[in-house]
């Protein structure tokens, strides 16, 4: 009788059972879509923010950080240039517990030399690098790295340097200030000397708003090669996929070792940027790895701001979704409120009538639901390639989540429904009143 009775109700009031399911799956394909972003946002606004710099430097033991490149120094520490990291040990970054988190890395030998240009010659910063480089890592893996893609925001007049090889003449990039001060373009030709002299061919021309347009960029080797330092670099910049950092996170990078067992575990075995910083650390020789913590702290806090409004909106649209839900109800048990006071007059008892009422809530949107998901689903590729330029990927956990959600939708908007049925008398009801 209960299923006859249900069946009945459902045909009956087609129109407003659609309304219903409609109305679900409008708030179910929000919180699919914003579940899916949610999840899936951490990688994709980390690539985002790589693009913008690095957010690890690694020096020599005992070296500090570039203040005037970082506006992180440590008191009035300056590089020591007695003190320089291996560059045959470059590649061991890649072996590390979190090594596909290392996105890019590029390693720098800083010295200041003469550059003669044309007219003029200036005593400048000049820093030897990787451009774009190609390198086999210890895993097999092949790797492509360097400062084109680290600083893919530079705007450059002109084209990216190459790496080239001591075989052929080196190219170069040059800062704007340094450009205008010796007077030079693409396409010209300027000597740097410092223990010797080799010539440069301007590639392109800095313009990064920052330190970097007061200095001569040069492939590695040749830098190498005109200080005298073979086979060194002062200094690594490193761009890397990061968990926000926590308290655990904090207490370790102040002392790994005040951890328990299981928390240097949870810990090693976690993306946060000191764990990183300290896996990199295991691999270098005498190294520091040091977060660059204006950029990683803002990694951490807007990825977490960008979950939070995700969270916000699909919140927001399941409470509309109940309030439209109970609207629709409410109106449906005022229309049948002869129907159900017939029902409890013959013997029905309060908890069956509200079962019905809840289970055609219930089935109907279970219906948009389950439509609402694989539109939302849509929605959620359409926000990944319009705002990431790239898919978001479908993570199983939100189908229960969009469950629960949905159930719990289901019942909150028949809770003033049942209300409402607690207070019909059948005597009343029944005479019109």
């Amino acid at each position: 009788m209960f299923f006859r009775m249900l069946t009945g109700a459902l045909l009956r009031q087609r129109g407003r059972m659609a309304m219903i399911a409609l109305t679900m799956a409008l708030g179910a394909s929000i919180s699919t879509a914003m579940l899916n972003v949610m999840f899936d946002v951490g990688d994709k606004v980390n690539q985002e923010l790589k693009s913008y710099g690095a957010n690890l430097v690694v020096v020599p033991r005992g070296a500090s950080i570039l203040g005037d490149l970082y506006g992180a120094a440590e008191g009035d520490e300056t590089p020591k240039p007695d003190k320089f990291l291996a560059e045959e040990e470059l590649p061991r970054i890649k072996t590390i517990f979190w090594a596909f988190n290392i996105v890019d890395f590029a390693p720098y030998l800083d010295t200041k030399a003469l550059i003669r240009g044309p007219g003029v010659t200036a005593e400048a910063p000049v820093a030897g690098t990787w451009f774009d480089k190609r390198f086999d890592a210890p895993t097999g893996e092949s790797v492509e790295t360097g400062i084109a893609r680290m600083k893919s925001w530079w705007d450059v007049k002109g084209s990216w340097a190459e790496d080239g090889s001591p075989c052929c003449e080196a190219s170069g990039m040059i800062g704007a200030n340094l450009a205008s001060k010796l007077g030079v373009g693409p396409g010209d030709k300027v000597f740097v000397s410092e223990k010797s002299e080799a010539p440069v061919t301007i590639k392109g021309v800095v313009n990064s708003g920052g330190a970097e347009d007061d200095w001569l960029f040069a492939p590695l080797w040749l830098v190498q090669g005109i200080s005298g330092r073979q086979g060194l670099v002062s200094r690594i910049e490193a761009s890397a996929l990061t968990t926000p950092e926590n308290d655990l996170a904090r207490r370790a990078a102040r002392d790994p070792n005040s951890l328990s067992r299981h928390e240097w575990d949870t810990w090693y075995c976690t993306a946060y940027i000191s764990s990183i910083a300290y896996q990199i650390e295991e691999v270098i020789s005498n190294s520091r790895a040091k977060p660059v913590l204006q950029v990683a702290e803002s990694e951490g806090a807007i990825l977490q701001k960008t979950q939070l409004l995700m969270l916000l909106l699909t919140a927001l649209s399941m409470a509309c979704a109940s309030l439209a839900i109970s609207n629709l109800v409410t109106a449906s048990v005022m229309e049948r409120s002869a129907e159900i006071g017939l029902i409890k007059a013959v013997g029905a008892s309060l908890f069956e009538v509200s079962s019905l009422i809840i289970t055609e809530t219930m089935i109907t949107a279970l219906v948009g639901g389950a439509a609402g998901y694989f539109a939302g689903m849509g929605f959620a590729q359409l926000i990944g390639h319009t705002v990431f330029g790239s898919a978001i990927a479908a993570r199983m956990v939100v189908i229960p989540l969009v469950a629960l959600l949905v159930i719990a939708v289901a019942v909150a908007g028949s809770l003033p429904a049942i209300r409402l049925i607690l207070s019909l008398r059948p005597a009343e009801v029944l005479h019109g009143r």
